[in-house]
């Protein structure tokens, strides 16, 4: 149901119930009104009745006014006057036209007000003249009641039909601008960014509709910027698959072209029967082979990180430095893993050597430093990474590379953030915090993931 329609059954709710505890304070007020009524007029009547007794002793023939007594009563509202007697007389109360036409049964019912009858017998001088009846007609009082009670009707119909149509208007032009901002979101959700919601509203749709453009911005912002970052992954993934094709042609290719030169030769010496010479092909085979090994696990390093699964995240780190020192010695390398390091679950350690990996990297090949040191510690439930030169610290006109941006993209996958600082001439710094677990709750989240 609509909120509109909601809205329009609380209120009618709302007003039933007002009726009805209306009607029913009414219907205990208009009981006891009409009893209270009934008493009066009869009691009036007995007391007229007496009164006129005392006059008739007075007169000559009491019996004459006895008529005009009875006739008295005539156009009473309440009272059926009959004398019984000798003479016989009988007064009827007027029976009043109601407007809202006949009063119905179950009102009358409700009202619960029987006729009550009360006798006067008329003894004048000691003669009996009859008896004078009296009989209450609570007809006229329940038509006033019934009157009343549809009086009190009317009015609160009116203003309740009045108010379900204004509350139906209004509140379908305030609903006017959620449905907007629904269609607004639909088309946020299909991808369309630049929605934005217009118009003038009151001041508590006015922040909603601004909290939406809001929204709506960042995430233009955000698509934009997953855009770019999609096409520099895009570009680096191209690169780098360039540079493993290049290494495989110029590094591999050679190696595995002269094993078959190499193979074909031993293979012919061997038929036949120059075991001499072709054992020299062997061996050169092995020379060609151990360099081709050498030049494979370099490559395999660049795409994964050799030791940490098989010996932890130092190990790991130590022959990426280890593979730089050889090449430069000249640079002092230091290196500092917190013992609370060694339990890292595999996505994080992973995340944390390819940070190292490639800061390693642009610090040896680009930085011109004399000094870089390796921080990895254990902070509460994040683990920080600190990798920090003495270079030469990137120029202001200069803008990360890709190697950087894809570290970045990789460390806010995981939920981290990466900054890098520098300053010309005064060396650079790559920082970066992870989210971590401990080992119990990685071997924990495992079963309920396989679940």
């Amino acid at each position: 149901m609509s909120l509109r329609f909601r809205l329009i059954g609380l209120v009618c709710g709302a007003l039933v119930l007002s009726l009805v505890l209306g009607g029913v304070t009414a219907w205990l007020n208009a009981s006891r009104s009409v009893r209270t009524e009934m008493r009066s007029a009869l009691f009036v009547g007995r007391q007229t009745i007496q009164s006129a007794i005392e006059r008739l002793r007075q007169a000559p023939d009491p019996s004459r006014h006895l008529d005009e007594l009875v006739a008295s009563f005539q156009g009473s509202r309440h009272l059926r006057v009959r004398l019984i007697g000798e003479a016989q007389a009988v007064a009827t109360p007027v029976v009043e036209n109601p407007p809202f036409g006949v009063v119905p049964d179950w009102f009358v019912r409700a009202v619960g007000v029987v006729p009550a009858t009360d006798r006067v017998p008329i003894i004048v001088n000691g003669r009996d003249y009859g008896t004078i009846a009296l009989e209450t007609d609570p007809h006229n009082e329940i038509l006033e009641v019934w009157n009343e009670f549809t009086d009190s009707l009317v009015t609160p119909g009116v203003l309740s039909s009045l108010t379900i149509l204004l509350i139906y208007l209004f509140v379908g032009r305030a609903l006017r601008p959620l449905e907007a901002l629904a269609e607004a979101l639909d088309q946020v959700g299909d991808g369309r960014y630049r929605t934005r919601m217009r118009g003038r509203l009151a001041p508590e749709l006015a922040r909603l509709r601004d909290s939406f453009n809001g929204m709506a911005a960042r995430l233009a912002v955000a698509d934009a910027e997953n855009r770019s970052l999609n096409e520099q992954l895009l570009t680096l993934q191209e690169e780098e698959r360039s540079e493993l094709a290049r290494d495989l042609h110029d590094e591999v290719s050679p190696f595995l072209f002269a094993v078959n030169i190499d193979a074909a030769s031993a293979s012919r010496l061997l038929k036949e029967g120059r075991t001499a010479e072709a054992r020299e092909h062997v061996e050169s085979i092995a020379d060609s082979v151990r360099p081709l090994q050498r030049q494979v696990r370099t490559m395999l390093g660049r795409l994964h990180p050799i030791g940490f699964d098989e010996f932890g995240l130092r190990e790991a780190i130590e022959n990426m430095i280890a593979f730089w020192r050889r090449r430069r010695p000249e640079i002092c390398y230091r290196l500092a893993v917190s013992a609370g390091c060694q339990g890292l679950d595999g996505l994080t350690g992973r995340t944390v050597c390819r940070i190292v990996q490639e800061a390693l990297s642009n610090a040896v090949r680009h930085a011109d430093a004399s000094l870089i040191t390796v921080s990895i510690e254990r902070r509460g439930e994040g683990v920080s990474v600190d990798i920090t030169d003495d270079g030469r610290g990137i120029g202001e006109a200069s803008r990360p590379g890709y190697g950087l941006i894809g570290i970045g993209e990789r460390v806010r996958a995981i939920g981290g953030r990466l900054t890098v600082s520098s300053k010309p001439g005064g060396g650079c710094t790559v920082a970066a915090v992870l989210p971590c677990k401990s080992p119990r709750e990685a071997a924990a989240l495992v079963p309920a993931v396989e679940r």
